[in-house]
């Protein structure tokens, strides 16, 4: 019996869901309205963002963005979602297929 319990307990220990680790993360800011940030995780989560300070030293001064971002689903459908926001809004393109089908051009973008 205590066999049987102990047995239990790693069968649980070994399914619980793994901690998710930064594999990599930059960060550059001027600041002076300048940056740019990326970062990738364990779990493939990728991320990237570039920002400038447009009009600086006016009453139309604003920071214009520029990015993308990607995931895999659970079902292995990948997302990938590309934007940019500025004077002319939030402006998003969104890409899905299977995972395998993301070109290689794409991932040397996402990963710098």
């Amino acid at each position: 019996m205590k066999s049987l319990v102990l047995y239990v307990f790693l069968a649980v220990a070994a399914a619980a869901p793994q901690d998710i680790q930064l594999i990599k993360y930059n960060v550059n800011n001027d600041g002076l309205g300048a940056y740019h940030f990326d970062f990738e995780q364990s779990n493939g989560i990728r991320y990237e963002q570039t920002g400038e300070l447009r009009n600086p030293g006016s009453k139309t001064e604003f920071v214009a963005v520029k990015g993308s971002y990607a995931w895999t689903a659970p079902n292995g459908d990948a997302f990938i979602i590309d934007y940019v926001a500025d004077e002319n809004g939030f402006q998003p393109t969104i890409a899905q297929g299977v995972a395998d089908s993301v070109s290689p051009e794409v991932v040397a973008h996402l990963l710098g």
